[in-house]
């Protein structure tokens, strides 16, 4: 494929929702997230960059997703990835400058792409010019204000001011050389910002009208449970240091303060044309918590991490489909739906165990099975009422890199030794392309992390055209997604009786049938079939449904 567009000229900005056709598109949208570093390199570096997205914009055309959301590619040191920004109105050097972002931004316009941007206001780098100066001005400075320094505990200050800890492992707090505590939830390099302040309120409004000026078409809200903290601080005392991402309550995290913030920027957001949203990543104990962020004057719609976590097991997944529903429909909000991103390991590998433990894989598992199971949980996925999202890769049958030596590993987590495992550098190696070349077609000079060996197999190349691969599944579902009357937004499923092991819906004129057991089951044949992971026997008005297979019926 070219390393430089030869697109036609992007259509106008405004009056988006009037250009693609479909109003409300949120509410169904299937939002493809591209890692930026991982995904194509146009000059040659090892490193993916914004040109490298823009030359590849076709493939995404062709995949029939409706938006890309970008991870951060804002001016950053790098200690986690571009997390810890240094300047939110510049692109960094990296991955090219603001010229390439706006010819990025017009360029998906007028491949009928969205763009949603990351934005991460949970904190800052150690390198923004805000936390530079609070630094050099010392205690006392209004600069301080704006961050969480604190005084330390114990005779002479030596001790950090409470008990929190990082979520890479370790105190949450850093001492400075003037004896002064910051707070940082995640790494050093990353001070959380005091909300409470009015200036950091001020200025995200600011960064916020940056973007949608340049004709971005949402946020991803990085840590949107986190920006504001339980007042005083106070101490979290016994706790389990796995359920720090939110899985139990937290005085810095899920604090009801945060939905004032989010009034405030919907009320910005209402402003523009074109049906601009806010995406949550908000890690709460409850998909009830979880709703209370996409309210109809907060955000447009929050990551299902419940789901994301559940087991390949009719049981589970049913449960917690019917939780989502019911916390979504109150407040008229879509559901949404996600196997895989750069956070967590890759679904084709954690589907290859018998029983995952968590969403960080260290082993590679079944390949097979993994990918056969992978497979059947998208069609799944993609069958259930309103919004999902795709993570770069997934569209191949990826599998986790688990074998990177650790003298390779950039995960900030890793090396800190405690927290998260840090082995998320394995879904965030660089992605194939074609089949042969130094990296496989990702660019001309290697990849900043190591591919495996028999990558190109996988690649876009590959798979292009071959019936029955992972790429075109992915395709022919996305158009079927598209096409058929009764799939995409909707708040609702009717369940049908299906043996156990097996979940089985009605939505209008389809049907969705998943056995997630590992052998066949007997099922009705309701119709004909629109799409199936993997191919069933019919005979006698009955369905010989293979192992961990999921097909798509129409019923007339």
């Amino acid at each position: 494929m070219s390393q430089h567009s030869t697109d036609p000229a992007p259509a106008p900005n405004t009056g988006l929702a009037t250009v693609f056709g479909h109003r409300d598109w949120w509410r169904d949208a299937v939002i493809y997230q591209v890692y930026p570093r991982s995904f194509a390199d146009s000059n040659g570096d090892g490193m993916g960059d914004l040109e490298g997205v823009r030359s590849r914009l076709s493939h995404l055309r062709d995949l029939g997703v409706d938006a890309v959301w970008l991870s951060p590619f804002y001016a950053s040191p790098q200690a986690d990835a571009g997390y810890d920004v240094a300047d939110y109105r510049a692109v960094d050097p990296m991955f090219g400058n603001l010229m390439d972002a706006d010819a990025l931004i017009r360029d998906a316009h007028a491949h009928g792409l969205r763009i949603i941007v990351d934005l991460v206001p949970n904190h800052s780098s150690d390198q923004h010019e805000w936390f530079k100066r609070a630094l050099a001005e010392g205690p006392g400075s209004p600069l301080r204000e704006r961050y969480h320094f604190r005084p330390g505990k114990g005779e002479s200050g030596e001790l950090p001011p409470n008990d929190w800890e990082s979520i890479f492992g370790g105190p949450a707090w850093t001492r400075v050389a003037d004896g002064e505590w910051y707070l940082h939830l995640f790494a050093p390099e990353q001070p959380d910002l005091n909300w409470n302040h009015p200036a950091v309120g001020d200025e995200f409004r600011s960064i916020l009208r940056f973007w949608l000026d340049m004709g971005v078409d949402g946020f991803r809200v990085d840590v949107a449970h986190g920006l504001v903290k339980a007042e005083g601080l106070p101490d979290l005392g016994s706790h389990d240091q796995l359920k720090l991402l939110g899985n139990d309550a937290m005085p810095f995290f899920d604090q009801d303060g945060v939905h004032a913030i989010y009034r405030q920027w919907r009320t910005i957001l209402d402003e523009y044309a074109g049906e601009k949203i806010f995406v949550a990543e908000a890690w709460t104990p409850t998909i009830e918590r979880t709703a209370l962020y996409v309210r109809p004057d907060e955000l447009h719609q929050a990551f299902n991490f419940q789901y994301l976590g559940t087991h390949w097991d009719a049981a589970e997944l049913r449960a917690v489909i019917d939780t989502t529903l019911d916390a979504m429909r109150p407040v008229g909000a879509p559901a949404t739906w996600v196997l895989s991103n750069h956070d967590v390991t890759r679904h084709t590998t954690r589907f290859a165990h018998d029983r995952a433990l968590g969403t960080q894989i260290r082993e590679a598992g079944d390949r097979e099975l993994g990918l056969r199971r992978a497979r059947a949980a998208t069609l799944l996925m993609l069958a259930l009422p309103g919004s999902a999202y795709l993570y770069q890769g997934e569209e191949l049958g990826l599998p986790d890199v688990v074998d990177l030596p650790d003298e390779v590993r950039q995960d900030p987590a890793f090396s800190r030794g405690e927290g998260q495992d840090g082995f998320r550098d394995g879904c965030r190696v660089p992605i194939p392309w074609t089949r042969t070349g130094s990296s496989y077609g990702f660019g001309d000079g290697g990849s900043w992390l190591p591919q495996p060996e028999g990558w190109g197999d996988l690649s876009i190349e590959a798979q292009q055209g071959v019936a029955g691969s992972t790429l075109e599944l992915y395709r022919t579902a996305l158009a079927a997604r598209r096409d058929h009357p009764d799939l995409g937004a909707g708040e609702s499923v009717e369940w049908l009786k299906a043996p156990e092991g097996v979940l089985a819906f009605r939505r209008g004129g389809f049907v969705c049938v998943a056995n997630t057991t590992g052998e066949t089951v007997t099922t009705p044949a309701y119709g004909d079939i629109l799409l199936a992971s993997t191919e069933p026997t019919i005979a006698d008005g009955e369905t010989k449904l293979p192992a961990d297979t999921t097909v798509w019926w129409t019923t007339g």
